[in-house]
């Protein structure tokens, strides 16, 4: 097949050079975006006061607290596991597969902006019988004879519609935003796994050292049964006093054993986050720190960048304002060109000749005249669903305001709380120490030492749960403040698209 003649491809060249401005420019209907305001403070209502004399600090998050957040626990064991959640959570491969669905729709989308191309082959065989008008009668004589006539056809075409309007950009901006969106949720999603893996984690721990606060307390009480028994054995005191003491010690050997079923629900629930069977892991026995870093503080403004769920709200913002524009521009006709050039003749050995040759251009323009007003309800429920994103978005910065408010107002209670506790902690042990010495000069019952005993073991549990609860709002408030995560780590509108010329210069140039 020969190449297209000159004067063909000049014309063809001319189509296309018409048509790249129409496409190229930045004329697009439709409301450009900007971004609302959120409802937001100044300072946090609950964040820490330094103390009397010192100076305020330029609130920031931890250094510590970014990226993998999670190692300023200094916990070996926890930072493998959190290192699994990225890598094998089945959750989270799930929204990085919906990420990289979005990502190939651009590409989908952005097809429509050029031209479409095709080449064609074809044959056909056509018979028509023959007649002829006889010379001396003047009447039509037929013949079984016919006339065969083969035609064989080939050449490209091509047909383009062109987004003068912008409505296949608007397209474009839209899914782009919303794989933006996309990218984002899975960074919360993310996020969100690895703060339950870590809640998980304490959780365990909490159960760890419940069970060893039992162990030793039981270790305690079998001393104290051997007392009462040395006191019932030489006729000092009653035998009812040894049941007490015995039914003490079993008692706190069964909530010992019974600390381990929460335990062994936490591991599962670990090795389901980690994309394993709950058979495949066993982690070994080890406490509940009681010592964390001090907590991460922050701004409420820094929040717009630095959590996930408000940057994908936000980027759906922008989405659903991109197709307020793709249903005005149904307003305005639709314009396309077409190109067809090629050959047609027999034989096949001699088509690609200039006798067989055939070319056409042509334009055309629709518009629909009435359609009872469906473009109109199209565009009002556009709005509509841009103003449900504006709100949905100024409620999720709310959320994350209430969020951050809530674990700091714990970390401070609960901290105040575990003073008072640790307080009544130590004044039951002694009250224990002194019953049984009592207890041991006759001048108490063992009723009483029983009491104070109870009460002990029930005051340090607590104990134990106001740390586990600190632990948890600590690892809430740093997930609240974002984890460490920030808007920059969104993929950008040129990486999500190839550099054309083509593409309206808001894909290439604007990062977010």
């Amino acid at each position: 097949m020969t190449p297209f003649p000159s004067r063909s491809a000049r014309r063809f060249s001319l189509l296309a050079a018409c048509c790249t401005p129409l496409l190229s420019g930045c004329f697009m209907v439709g409301p450009d975006y900007h971004r609302p305001h959120a409802v937001i403070s100044a300072k946090f209502k609950e964040a820490p006061k330094p103390p009397p004399g010192w100076g305020v600090a330029q609130p920031q998050l931890a250094e510590a607290s970014k990226g993998a957040w999670w190692e300023i626990y200094h916990d070996p064991q926890l930072n493998w596991l959190e290192s699994q959640v990225a890598i094998s959570n089945q959750n989270v491969k799930q929204y990085e597969a919906q990420y990289r669905k979005a990502e190939a729709t651009i590409d989908s989308i952005r097809a429509q902006l050029f031209p479409t191309l095709s080449g064609s082959f074809s044959f056909s065989r056509n018979a028509q019988g023959g007649s002829s008008r006889s010379a001396s009668t003047g009447s039509v004589v037929n013949y079984s004879s016919t006339t065969t006539v083969n035609t064989w056809n080939t050449g490209p075409s091509a047909s383009w519609t062109l987004d003068v309007w912008g409505r296949i950009r608007r397209q474009i901006q839209q899914q782009v935003t919303a794989t933006q969106a996309s990218a984002a949720d899975l960074a919360n999603a993310q996020l969100s796994y690895q703060s339950q893996l870590a809640n998980a984690y304490f959780n365990l721990r909490y159960q760890d050292s419940l069970k060893k606060l039992y162990q030793d307390n039981v270790g305690y009480f079998q001393q104290a049964l051997t007392i009462v028994q040395n006191q019932v054995d030489a006729g000092v005191t009653d035998p009812s006093s040894l049941w007490q003491a015995r039914y003490q010690l079993q008692q706190t050997q069964a909530q010992a054993t019974q600390a381990g079923v929460a335990r062994a629900q936490y591991e599962h629930a670990i090795a389901v986050l980690i994309g394993r069977a709950p058979a495949d892991l066993s982690i070994p026995v080890g406490t509940l720190t009681t010592t964390l870093p001090t907590p991460p503080t922050a701004v409420p403004s820094l929040l717009l960048q630095r959590r996930p769920d408000i940057a994908a709200a936000e980027r759906n913002m922008e989405g659903y304002n991109a197709e307020i524009g793709y249903y005005i521009a149904a307003f305005y006709p639709e314009i396309s060109v077409s190109a067809t050039y090629g050959y047609s003749g027999n034989p096949l050995q001699t088509l690609i000749q200039a006798a067989t040759r055939f070319w056409s251009l042509g334009a055309s323009s629709t518009e629909t005249l009435f359609n009872g007003g469906a473009r109109t309800a199209a565009v009002r429920s556009a709005r509509a669903d841009y103003d449900a994103s504006v709100a949905t978005y100024r409620q999720t910065v709310l959320t994350a305001l209430q969020g951050v408010e809530d674990n700091l107002s714990n970390l401070r209670i609960l901290n105040e709380q575990m003073i008072d506790q640790d307080v009544a902690v130590k004044s039951a042990q002694e009250a224990v120490r002194v019953s049984m010495n009592e207890y041991i000069a006759g001048t108490q019952t063992y009723t009483t030492v029983l009491t104070s005993q109870q009460n002990a073991l029930s005051y340090e549990v607590q104990a134990l749960g106001i740390h586990q609860n600190i632990a948890i709002s600590h690892v809430d408030l740093i997930v609240a403040l974002g984890g460490g995560w920030d808007v920059s780590q969104l993929p950008s509108k040129a990486s999500l698209q190839t550099n054309n010329p083509l593409l309206p210069e808001f894909m290439s140039k604007t990062k977010q």
